[in-house]
């Protein structure tokens, strides 16, 4: 990876076999986008200017950007037998994402309410639905990981699950991503056991209590982790075992809608780790 100017390459356990092969055990959700002047004030209600269903997820986004970006992946999660359900199924095979791994449970599926602005900023309630079902790994969904050169986790699923999704994965030598989104009580040792955190600015505070991403980056990537944590339009930090290799800048870009814009980096990121050691990320 490129950082400033500064080379570096992220160590891991990889396994040239299956190189480019990404599982991803995450949220799959429909979002229900409304498009409004300014957030409403507690009680008051206000004129919207738009609404639309988005198909989404964390989990979902950062699948479908790195499929996008050629990656192989495989998603592990859960949808439910409404409408919704089958619509994300379809949409994840559409993008060449394999869903042998993606359960059909009773009920409904996960969504996802976000609330856009003007000025391009969102605020999101997330309700799990299906996703709440996942609470472990079924066997298959363990051979799919230890097949994988990385897995691909966050926070939209039961904290059950992600221990062993975390465990299963270290025990084959995969490389381990992790986005804490959103922020919740994790057991003592889970972040030790990642080898890259990616959070932003707000997720780093509250996992490290600094509230600068530059001491919050070297507090997450104590012990031989890697961590880079996010800041929009300033950039990204990027640090590993305790020290900040340097400041990332972002490309200049017209803020549209920020919804999605962390996964999709993490997705795109992730992708291009996956192509194989050495190979600069620009």
């Amino acid at each position: 990876m490129r950082v400033g100017g500064i080379g570096c390459a992220f160590p891991g356990r990889w396994q040239t076999g299956r190189m480019n092969r990404i599982a991803v055990l995450g949220s799959a959700n429909m979002d229900l986008v409304v498009r409004q002047p300014r957030p409403a004030n507690p009680g008051e209600t206000i004129i919207g200017s738009g609404f639309l269903t988005v198909p989404g997820g964390t989990g979902l986004n950062q699948a479908v950007a790195a499929a996008r970006l050629g990656a192989s992946v495989d998603f592990l999660g859960a949808v439910g037998t409404d409408a919704y359900g089958s619509e994300l199924r379809a949409l994840l095979t559409g993008e060449g994402i394999r869903t042998a791994g993606l359960a059909t449970v009773p009920g409904a599926t996960g969504t996802a309410h976000v609330a856009v602005v003007d000025s391009g900023e969102n605020s999101i309630v997330v309700v799990p639905g299906a996703n709440a079902t996942v609470t472990g790994l079924s066997p298959a969904q363990r051979e799919t990981i230890a097949g994988a050169s990385h897995l691909l986790l966050q926070c939209e699923l039961p904290v059950s699950v992600l221990v062993e999704g975390v465990a299963s994965a270290r025990a084959a030598g995969v490389f381990i991503v992790f986005t804490p989104a959103p922020v919740v009580p994790l057991p003592d040792g889970f972040l030790a056991g990642v080898d890259l955190i990616v959070p932003n600015r707000l997720e780093s505070a509250a996992l490290t209590g600094e509230s600068d991403p530059v001491r919050a980056a070297e507090v997450l990537s104590a012990g031989g982790t890697w961590a880079i944590v996010t800041l929009g339009a300033e950039g990204c930090v990027v640090a590993f075992d305790g020290s900040v290799l340097g400041l990332a800048p972002a490309r200049p870009v017209r803020e549209v809608d920020t919804t999605a814009a962390g996964d999709t980096f993490v997705g795109a990121l992730v992708a291009r780790l996956a192509a194989g050691p050495g190979r600069a990320l620009g």
